[in-house]
């Protein structure tokens, strides 16, 4: 067996090995269905893991989701879309958080299983359509490449993803990727209208050169733009690229108490972007003394 490389991402510490079969072994979480599937909020679902997150919109026009993830995950979003009783082939647009692999590597999957239009931000186009070559962190390490998935349509900052009367923002909060997106929507639920707010990610990755970085010279200044539109973002319902950003295991055990919607949290919210703007530049800072 080949050796694993253990790194941080996107909040988990996981061993990443090359090839996906030891991969799976070694995360569980990745690939193990968060049963069930569940509504989160008018037709906003999740159908990911217990480890990476995916969501479905849906809406009577096809439906929208969220991050592909490995491609090994795929057979799974598929089944827990059809449990919620939407058909997966009735995905018309694929929309991802960020250049990743563990986001993004299952798209050309999806793509061909469904014919849904894929639509990323622009400064991630380059690496999703290279196969995580052009990343600037991961572009050289066979073991965060994916099969190369042709982008349909090229997103900037603020454009609209509409589809069947629901609109998706896209927001650039870049950092973690260069094209790292946040994405905001609406839906309503017993007569309410919810802000909810998708985190991209806010994370610095082990490795990531935040000063004199060849590969990603404005990487410092692109962080500092995330927290200000993170900031800026009204939130009632809070989600991210993964589970752990919003408490999804702790939350969805209190939905059985069919009390208020545990996933509206706007102070949680707060406190995970504060908490994770602290952690940036405390590590910002350190790289910084490291270099006098």
């Amino acid at each position: 067996m080949r050796q694993s490389i253990a790194i941080i991402c996107l909040g988990f510490i996981f061993a990443l090995p090359i090839g996906s079969n030891v991969l799976a072994q070694n995360n569980p979480d990745w690939t193990e269905p968060f049963p069930p599937p569940f509504r989160i909020a008018g037709n906003l679902y999740y159908v990911g893991s217990k480890g990476l997150a995916n969501y479905l919109v849906t809406t009577p026009e096809g439906n929208i989701l969220i991050n592909s993830d490995l491609e090994a995950n795929v057979p799974m979003i598929a089944a827990s879309i059809e449990k919620l009783g939407f058909k997966f082939k009735d995905t018309k647009i694929l929309l991802i958080s960020h250049a990743h692999w563990d986001h993004d590597a299952g798209s050309a999957k999806i793509k061909k299983m469904t014919g849904a239009s894929y639509m990323v931000m622009d400064a991630d186009v380059s690496v999703v359509e290279s196969g995580g070559k052009a990343d600037f962190q991961y572009g050289n390490r066979p073991d965060f490449l994916y099969p190369p998935t042709k982008v349909d349509r090229v997103l900037h900052d603020s454009d609209k993803v509409t589809l069947g009367g629901t609109v998706l923002v896209a927001h650039l909060t870049p950092g973690h990727t260069k094209g790292c997106t946040t994405w905001t929507l609406n839906v309503t639920e017993g007569g309410k209208t919810y802000n909810v707010v998708i985190v991209g990610s806010p994370n610095v990755n082990p490795g990531y050169k935040l000063i004199h970085n060849e590969s990603y010279p404005q990487i410092a200044e692109d962080y500092e733009r995330m927290w200000k539109v993170l900031k800026s973002l009204p939130c009632d319902i809070f989600l991210g690229a993964h589970g752990s950003y919003f408490g999804l295991e702790e939350k969805y055990a209190l939905r059985k108490d069919r009390g208020a919607n545990p996933f509206v949290d706007p102070s949680g919210y707060k406190k995970f972007v504060a908490e994770k703007e602290q952690e940036f530049h405390t590590k910002l800072a350190k790289q910084q003394l490291a270099s006098k």
